[in-house]
């Protein structure tokens, strides 16, 4: 083998390694938490005015998701190489000018081609996919280069197996709570510590002031402006980005409380009580659903059993939501719990937890367990109070981790342990045939 063809096949492993572990990173992240990947779609939906799309989201969240799971994995297994190849070649085909548009107008703060497992913003996804580009258009090229791992006879096992366990592992994700949890309402988390950015690290700002003499406008910075001048006439303040820092990981979560007026026999606004449920040392129960009208409404009476549990012991228990006024007066009408209600905008509900209805306990501001609907557990029995504390498999990332990759890795392995015997067997039938005719 000449120079030249060693450069050429080590660019064609680069590449292949490249695309694989990157279709494969994304696709699995994502597989994580379709529900997010299907609310940033329905924003992409919103930014292209197709609202009217959004019962499609979830289902095409999941096809992309095991689509582009099966692709890397294929890549890195180097089975079916032509049309594998030629399906990530029209991946990138599509995405590279998207995703150059979303730089230059930033419809979204970032693209969530690797979910809340890593984010990048929308200028460095988009030079990510010009590596990816060229990587993509190295494969067309020399995809017969490609050494496949597995011969033509088990490939289609080790691919139909790859498909169903990336289907299987998005649907699980939506019907439970996702396995990982990479937002910032996490078991274990401080929400005000997410909350709050070092100023030095903040965005750098510069007030603007605009007064006007003579029926003409001009801009001072808060060193010149005339304040001691009768002359001008205040018109506006601005507030002008001079450089861009860090963000906190949660900037919007508010609750405000909602109480029941007897004489106007509805909710009223009431008081913030966002510190209140981030400094109280006690629990605080918070049973969330972004929409009461999309409530699955089938373990209503363990969040019953919950908030009288809670009553008892004398803890916090709020119901957020983000429904209107009406919304909930009626709710209440049909399903009466008792629920003490509070308002919070839909976008932290749905990061907050992504069952609808889940439930939180908060304590001192620390996200101490979280529960779907079908997992609230019965806080009224013997084990009450041990039921209040996150232990073992929800804490364990690793451990989780190391399982999921052996449920996928170890079938992988045996299909390939089967191709070997059924060659091993083979050759020891030819020799045999071969010494029979000596």
């Amino acid at each position: 083998m000449n120079s030249r063809e060693k450069l050429v096949k080590f660019l064609t492993e680069l590449s292949r390694i490249i695309l694989g572990i990157t279709f494969a990173f994304s696709g699995f992240v994502k597989a994580v938490d379709p529900l997010g990947f299907t609310y940033k779609i329905q924003d992409y939906l919103v930014s292209f005015d197709l609202p009217g799309l959004f019962p499609l989201a979830l289902p095409a969240a999941i096809t992309l998701v095991v689509l582009e799971f099966s692709l890397g994995v294929f890549l890195l297994l180097g089975i079916y190489r032509k049309p594998t190849v030629r399906l990530a070649a029209v991946f990138m085909a599509i995405f590279l000018p998207l995703t150059l548009w979303i730089a230059l107008k930033n419809p979204v703060k970032d693209c969530g081609c690797f979910g809340d497992a890593l984010i990048i913003s929308n200028w460095e996804t988009f030079y990510k996919n010009i590596v990816l580009g060229v990587c993509a258009v190295v494969l067309l090229r020399y995809y017969p280069r490609i050494m496949p791992l597995f011969s033509v006879g088990s490939a289609w096992k080790a691919g139909a197996y790859t498909v169903v366990f990336g289907f299987a592992f998005s649907v699980y994700n939506v019907v439970k709570l996702p396995v990982f949890d990479f937002r910032p309402y996490h078991i274990g988390a401080n929400i005000p510590e997410n909350m709050y950015i070092d100023p030095a690290k903040a965005d750098v700002v510069e007030n603007i002031f605009i007064y006007s003499k003579g029926g003409v406008e001009q801009e001072f910075t808060e060193e010149d402006y005339p304040w001691n001048d009768s002359t001008w006439t205040f018109v506006e303040m601005k507030t002008k980005l001079i450089q861009e820092g860090e963000k906190p990981r949660i900037e919007d979560f508010q609750v405000s409380a909602l109480a029941y007026d007897s004489l106007l026999q509805g909710f009223v606004a009431g008081d913030d009580i966002t510190q209140q449920l981030l400094s109280d040392t006690g629990y605080q129960f918070l049973m969330v659903s972004h929409s009461l009208e999309e409530m699955n409404k089938r373990h209503l009476d363990d969040f019953r059993k919950a908030a009288g549990f809670a009553q008892k012991k004398g803890y916090g228990f709020y119901c957020l939501t983000s429904s209107p006024v009406d919304s909930i007066e009626a709710w209440s009408a049909r399903h009466p719990a008792g629920f003490r209600f509070a308002h919070a905008d839909e976008r932290v509900l749905k990061t907050m937890i992504r069952s609808n209805p889940g439930l939180l306990l908060l304590s001192g501001g620390n996200v101490i367990n979280k529960w779907d609907d079908s997992e609230v557990p019965d806080f009224e029995s013997e084990r009450g109070e041990e039921l209040l504390k996150a232990k073992g498999w929800k804490m364990n990332f690793w451990g989780k981790l190391m399982v999921i990759l052996l449920i996928f890795i170890v079938p992988l392995l045996l299909v390939k342990l089967e191709e070997f015997k059924r060659k091993r067997s083979g050759l020891t039938a030819i020799k045999k045939g071969y010494t029979k005719k000596i």
